[in-house]
């Protein structure tokens, strides 16, 4: 073939190249747009559930919830233990109920003794509780007892709670230290005018440090270990203690803040570490103890700065109850400005066994987000 006509057809492969290369680079770039336009729509359409994924995970993760906590055991276990704990046991207890339907609880009445702290832990150490709610630390002589059954015990703490002191909503008495209720339950105080109160006899109301692990915190913590004065009054419930103390003109009684601060028929008093320079709370305030506002309400700001109210301000009074209550003070609490305030325990018993997990799985359920929400409205301050 000669040159000349080489020419044409070197020519023709040339466009013809160059045409199949222009094509497949439009089919391409079609292509990929189309592409990219899927992957954008994609993702605008999926963002939001892209983005509660993460969140739901993270919440589960973190325990959030009462489906989030893992190894729960499934089956029926009784517990029971401190009375303290009811508000708890009223509110949390069936929300994980709901939530946990195979991890079946069943709270048990001791028999033989009144409720409390000492007597759920003996059950629980003798086999009849799977676990026990305490509120005071376990003691060395129950820790020899499980031993002496093959096991330990362990203390799971899972809320604060704040010990309030309530007196007759008539007496004229604005607040107290610890070393006030020290000498009044021992009793070496014995009248309030000894306090700068009026010439009424002190009545002191207590629950038995054999019921319940509030007396035991307070025996321990709040008298040194001192037994109770002979003028003492015991009682088997806060609830028959409320009624003795409305009806008492000089009564004092102490109990778990929740159970003591919306009472309306009661008023609970500021509580300091220390007096005053030695005075008493009633002297410090002089002729302000005598108006009627301070002598039907007790409030701490025009207290000295050392006595902390277990109350949120501004007080509110027994004519305002109860369509509006008291309400916990909780900042007081939690940061331990309060002067009177402990821990509550979820107390397992540790021998491998279903009883351990139940105990284990229980203190968790409490321990998430949803869990310390309900100890808030139980009245009582989340631990961490």
């Amino acid at each position: 073939m000669s040159r000349k006509n080489e020419t044409p057809i070197l020519l023709l492969s040339l466009l013809i190249t160059v045409g199949l290369i222009a094509g497949g680079f439009w089919w391409f770039t079609k292509k990929s747009s189309i592409n990219f336009n899927s992957i954008n729509n994609s993702e605008q359409t999926n963002t939001p559930k892209t983005a509660k994924v993460p969140q739901t995970v993270s919440r589960e993760a973190s325990g959030k919830n009462f489906a989030s906590v893992e190894n729960v055991p499934t089956g029926l276990f009784n517990y029971g233990g401190s009375t303290s704990w009811a508000p708890i046991r009223l509110i949390a207890d069936p929300a994980i109920q709901a939530a946990r339907q195979e991890f079946r609880l069943r709270y048990v009445q001791p028999t033989g003794s009144n409720p409390g702290s000492g007597s759920g832990i003996q059950a629980l150490i003798d086999g009849q509780l799977a676990f026990a709610q305490s509120s005071r630390p376990i003691l060395d002589q129950e820790l020899a007892r499980a031993k002496q059954r093959g096991f330990t015990l362990k203390q799971i703490p899972v809320a604060i709670d704040g010990l309030a002191v309530a007196v007759n909503p008539n007496l004229k008495i604005s607040a107290l230290t610890i070393d006030q209720l020290q000498l009044i339950y021992t009793g070496k105080t014995t009248n309030w005018n000894q306090l700068g109160g009026p010439n009424i006899s002190i009545k002191p109301y207590s629950r038995s440090i054999t019921d319940g692990g509030t007396a035991e915190f307070f025996v321990q913590d709040i008298l040194g270990g001192q037994a109770f004065g002979p003028n003492v009054e015991y009682v088997s419930t806060t609830t028959q203690a409320l009624q003795k103390l409305a009806d008492s003109p000089g009564g004092i009684y102490y109990a778990s803040a929740p159970e003591i601060v919306p009472q309306c028929s009661i008023k609970p008093l500021p509580l300091g570490r220390t007096q005053d320079g030695g005075k008493s709370v009633s002297s410090t305030l002089g002729n302000r103890v005598q108006s009627q506002r301070l002598d039907s309400v007790s409030r701490s700001a025009d207290l000295p700065r050392q006595y902390i109210a277990p109350y949120q301000e501004p007080f509110v009074l027994p004519s305002q109850c109860p369509g509006n209550r008291n309400k916990l003070n909780i900042e007081a609490i939690q940061s331990g400005k309060y002067p009177m305030t402990r821990n509550l325990f979820v107390v397992v018993k540790q021998n491998g066994q279903n009883e351990q997990r139940a105990g284990e799985a229980y203190a968790s359920l409490l321990l998430t987000e949803q869990g310390e929400e309900l100890i808030s409205k139980a009245g009582f301050v989340k631990i961490r």
